[in-house]
């Protein structure tokens, strides 16, 4: 009899000790496959348009009461892409009428832009000091923070239909110059 109850222990002890060897395989933290651990953000490759903004498809967008410049979107090169990206041609008027073209993209995950290039004396220039900016939401310009509130993003997430972008474009529910507001009416 007491040499089965060692047996017994002897085996649950052996079982034990496998479980845990492989609870400790399994580990995500030791596997690298966290559920829970932050993702790590891999930028697709960007190449800029071939050609300049279309006329045709400009769609201008409000920004806010305070904005000194007009802003209008290519609606041909959205593009919401697999990276988290939404790659865009913005239009910028001044008041003199000058106008500045940038292509550009929006993280919504992290709520910044990427300024890829400009066009400039009829072609496009890459902008090789290029990094992620926060989007700034207290600035009269704001179009960015126009664009990932009203058009681009749900909350932190990338929409992902640009058909849905530019419905949204439109003027008369375009909702980028308006502050999103809590429950309680406070913004």
């Amino acid at each position: 009899m007491i040499l089965k109850k060692r047996q017994f222990a002897l085996y649950s002890l052996i079982f034990s000790v496998v479980i845990g060897l492989m609870a400790c395989a399994s580990d995500p933290m030791e596997s690298g496959l966290d559920p829970f651990a932050p993702m790590v953000f891999k930028e697709g490759e960007t190449t800029l348009p071939l050609n300049p903004p279309n006329q045709e498809t400009l769609v201008p967008f409000y920004v806010s009461s305070n904005a000194v410049f007009k802003f209008a979107i290519d609606t041909d090169s959205i593009s919401a892409d697999p990276d988290g990206v939404t790659r865009y041609t913005v239009v910028m008027t001044s008041p003199n009428g000058n106008q500045q073209t940038q292509y550009e993209g929006i993280r919504c995950d992290s709520f910044q832009w990427r300024l890829y290039g400009n066009f400039d004396n009829g072609k496009w220039k890459e902008n090789t000091l290029s990094s992620w900016k926060d989007i700034k939401d207290h600035n009269p310009n704001r179009y960015q923070a126009a664009l990932a509130q009203g058009a681009f993003c749900n909350i932190s997430t990338q929409v992902k239909s640009t058909k849905a972008i530019v419905q949204s474009l439109n003027p008369k529910g375009f909702t980028g110059g308006v502050k999103p507001t809590n429950s309680n009416g406070v913004q």
